[in-house]
């Protein structure tokens, strides 16, 4: 059964809603990332950031992975998407199995992996680099708008769609 995504329960948040709790999630997987960085120096040893370049990178795409999985399939719910009460769900509305949880983390990349691509052919480099991703960016953003019910390309691809909680009133008693 298939519940209709923008019925009372199920309300898509705004692109301009969901565009800020990315923003949010940026600086806490940015935690997540020096954090994890120290520890892939400490074991591995090395005292220079382009040493073992690719190594990090692997080992940082797996616990940017596990953090997303993690927290999707717990609740349904980042930090950032408890705050904006923003969830994700199935298109049954129900928790993300594991292996769409992975799917979703890997299609969302396509927020910047275009744009990072781009600028690698190019030979870009620092900020001439943003200039791609940030239309690369862009272009991913607009997809909601060719989308019946305002979901993200990696939500459409991943067969998931984000859901707006109502927002909790305190009763004075």
């Amino acid at each position: 059964m298939s519940l209709v995504t923008n019925s009372p329960q199920f309300i898509t948040p705004s692109i301009k809603r969901r565009l800020i709790c990315m923003i949010y999630e940026a600086l806490l997987v940015f935690g997540v990332i020096f954090f994890s960085s120290f520890i892939f120096d400490v074991v591995t040893q090395s005292k220079h950031a382009l040493k073992l370049r690719e190594a990090r990178e692997a080992f940082l795409f797996v616990v940017i992975g596990c953090y997303f999985v993690f927290f999707w399939r717990r609740s349904g719910q980042t930090l950032a998407m408890q705050t904006w009460r923003i969830k994700v769900v199935d298109l049954d509305g129900q928790r993300l199995p594991l292996i769409k949880a992975i799917v979703r983390y890997c299609f969302a990349w396509g927020w910047c992996l275009p744009g990072l691509v781009v600028a690698h052919q190019l030979g870009l480099k620092e900020t001439a680099s943003l200039i791609p991703v940030g239309v690369g960016f862009t272009l991913w953003a607009l997809t909601a708008y060719f989308e019946r019910n305002m979901q993200f390309l990696h939500d459409r691809l991943a067969k998931t769609k984000l859901i707006e909680l109502p927002a909790v009133t305190k009763n004075s008693n």
